[in-house]
């Protein structure tokens, strides 16, 4: 089943080198996108809405979504998919799917995400990462796109966010706000971003009337080794320190 994707520009690979993020204007061929957005409907329908985790107050989701629908996961495991996020994090020869996502983000009653970094849970020995985040419907600005502090990734680790209320990346390091913050970003079905694990980022509340649609997927360096760093998605799987994530979890896509 193919997923028509097209590939990133020089351009787009040099902007991401330098900020952090980048914006991939009709990364996926609105067609499929509205294939991809009738079977999320489906599958968020019966979806928990009850409050657990600081995380839950922000958005809800659906993960590993391609594990268990065949189009999302012809979309993650679209060779062009893997060819972008190699080309994107520089040096690496090929990338792992880490998770994949539904994130649904409603008005009313989902707030605002945080200010934090992706990688600072992460049980992997090297921060080579990267979110593609592509809208499944139209997401103004005012929806709760996402933003992100220009070059925030060349600041290395700065700690876990949502370990406690208001314990954001901007409580903890005020310095961030000398940094750019990315625009407000109109992004149309299709239309997409990426950002690197250590760029700092976050999005404001959906202030719109429907809802905010979008599918994630986390690609990492095939040759990260696994630290043994306790972690929901890992723990369990039999990995073993300082090996690479030889695992079905983790399928790997060679440019």
């Amino acid at each position: 089943m193919d997923i028509p994707v097209r590939r990133v520009t020089g351009d787009e690979v040099s902007f991401f080198g330098e900020h952090g993020w980048v914006r991939l204007p009709r990364l996926v061929d609105p067609a499929a996108v509205e294939r991809l957005r009738e079977r999320a409907a489906g599958r968020l329908q019966g979806r928990d809405k009850g409050r657990r985790t600081l995380v839950d107050e922000a958005f809800g989701q659906a993960r590993d979504i391609a594990e268990s629908d065949e189009l999302f996961g012809a979309l993650a495991l679209s060779p062009t998919m893997g060819r972008n996020a190699v080309h994107m994090l520089h040096g690496v020869r090929a990338v792992r799917v880490q998770v994949t996502n539904l994130l649904v983000k409603e008005p009313g009653e989902h707030g605002a995400t945080e200010f934090h970094q992706d990688f600072p849970w992460m049980p992997m020995d090297r921060s080579a990462m990267l979110t593609v985040w592509l809208a499944l419907a139209d997401v103004p600005a005012d929806m709760g796109s996402l933003r992100f502090y220009d070059g925030s990734h060349r600041h290395g680790l700065l700690g876990r966010s949502f370990t406690r209320p208001g314990d954001d990346q901007l409580s903890r390091h005020p310095w961030l706000k000398e940094l750019e913050l990315s625009p407000p970003l109109d992004l149309q079905a299709g239309d997409a971003t990426a950002h690197h694990a250590l760029t700092v980022h976050g999005a404001p509340a959906n202030r719109r009337d429907t809802t905010r649609l979008s599918f994630t997927v986390t690609y990492f360096d095939a040759d990260a080794l696994y630290t043994g760093a306790p972690y929901q998605q890992t723990d369990g799987l039999g990995l073993v320190v300082n090996e690479p994530f030889e695992h079905p979890r983790f399928p790997c896509l060679k440019p």
